[in-house]
């Protein structure tokens, strides 16, 4: 494999490899804010605002699998500018959709788009930063995306809906998408490792999330069914297959289950407590989007600075502490926000904060945990891995808490971030 110098060329290529992931994560977050605006242009229901926002992270979730083993078999460099411009291109097509129907489908396929970005970035950045420790602080710093697109999620959307209405969220991508074509162009492909890529599993695991994410958001205990029957296709392709896109020794690696486990409890949390917040401040609060954007500032800011801070102790003293920290912040936080629907903003503004700096101590360090595991050769894949835990809790997190609202749903959030406390624990014990 070709390494790369750390020169100003590779910085560039970094920067341009974080703003797709920017992208990715800002439609996580900046449509949130535009949900009234949504429902006001479209006459769309409650349940279709969820799914607005779940079509996109269910698909998501389900290829995120299949797009790191895609990386990793196809080429990361290709893989990327494909999901790049695809993402480009359907966030066009987003902002001229004609009803909430339409938007659902466009966001289900931005999703699997988004799939192809985020684990080839991390195997391209595997790439251009060989090192250790070099390799912690470009993390440190694609870490510090997730950030920033907090931050700029609800600004940015509260500030677009205000001046241009829903449909500026989605024309926003389109220059940046192509930015950042621009700037990872001359990236050359990674070793691809022989093989093809089993797609199978990845529409399993679609039918499972969807069915969950419907059966929560209508109330359907019927949905058991299909999401039971894609779970065992899921485990019998797996099994059946030459190369499974969950490779069974990462699975085996030490404290690699309890960090996924974590993953999917930061964004069930993160995101649920997003769209609940959001409804609550402009429906009963009477907040316009731009001053909802304002209120999440507590949470959003230590989210941009804090991973290249955790980066540093991670590369200096290892992950684990910074996950039980991170983890702890986060039940404290949900258990002040579970007493806020009766009481004023600072009672919110410091649950958002526990919040955000958890998010901020967690995230870098378990990407460290399983990139570190990964077999040679299959960094997207474990990346693929870590990224669809976690939209697979951002999913559920906003179907879950999205039905339930106000205290019962904070609630919720507390009791997963809680067990994920525990499970780290016991594993950092075991290990």
């Amino acid at each position: 494999m070709t390494t790369a110098p750390n020169t100003g060329a590779t910085t560039s290529r970094l920067l341009g490899i974080s703003l797709a992931y920017f992208l990715v994560l800002l439609d996580t977050t900046v449509l949130t804010v535009a949900l009234p605006d949504l429902r006001a242009s479209t006459g769309g229901t409650l349940a279709e605002q969820q799914w607005v926002v779940d079509a996109y992270t269910v698909t998501f979730a389900a290829f995120l699998l299949g797009g790191g083993a895609a990386a990793d078999r196809l080429g990361a460099a290709r893989v990327f500018r494909w999901g790049v411009a695809a993402f480009g291109l359907l966030s066009l097509a987003s902002a001229a959709a004609p009803t909430a129907s339409v938007l659902v489908g466009l966001r289900a396929l931005l999703g699997v788009a988004a799939a192809a970005c985020l684990p080839s970035s991390l195997a391209l950045i595997t790439q251009l930063y060989p090192d250790p420790a070099r390799r912690a602080r470009a993390l440190g710093t694609w870490a510090a995306t997730t950030g920033v697109a907090l931050v700029a999620g609800p600004l940015a959307g509260g500030l677009l809906v205000d001046v241009g209405g829903w449909r500026a969220v989605f024309l926003v991508n389109v220059p940046l998408a192509a930015l950042s074509l621009a700037m990872t162009t001359r990236e050359g492909r990674i070793g691809p490792v022989p093989g093809r890529v089993d797609w199978r599993p990845q529409l399993a695991a679609c039918l499972v999330l969807a069915s969950v994410t419907e059966g929560v958001v209508a109330a359907q205990p019927l949905a058991v069914v299909p999401a039971v029957i894609g779970a065992l296709l899921f485990v019998r392709w797996e099994r059946r297959s030459e190369v499974p896109t969950v490779p069974p020794e990462l699975l085996r690696a030490p404290q690699v289950v309890s960090g996924l486990v974590a993953g999917a409890a930061i964004n069930f949390v993160l995101a649920g407590v997003l769209f609940t917040t959001t409804l609550l401040l402009q429906d009963e609060h009477h907040l316009t989007p731009m001053l909802a954007g304002l209120a999440f500032l507590p949470l959003t800011l230590p989210t941009a600075a804090g991973p290249v801070f955790t980066a540093r102790i991670v590369a200096a003293r290892g992950p684990r502490l910074p996950v039980l920290v991170g983890l702890v912040l986060l039940t404290a936080g949900a258990g002040l926000l579970a007493a806020w629907p009766a009481a004023l903003y600072p009672l919110l503004a410091a649950g958002l904060l526990l919040i955000g700096t958890g998010v901020s101590l967690t995230l870098p360090a378990l990407v460290t945990v399983v990139v570190a595991a990964a077999p040679h050769g299959t960094a997207g894949t474990a990346s693929g891995l870590l990224n669809a835990v976690r939209q697979t809790g951002a999913t559920v997190g906003v179907a879950v808490m999205g039905a339930l609202t106000g205290g019962p749903a904070f609630l919720s959030a507390v009791l997963v971030s809680g067990a994920a406390v525990l499970l780290w624990v016991l594993s950092w014990r075991r290990g």
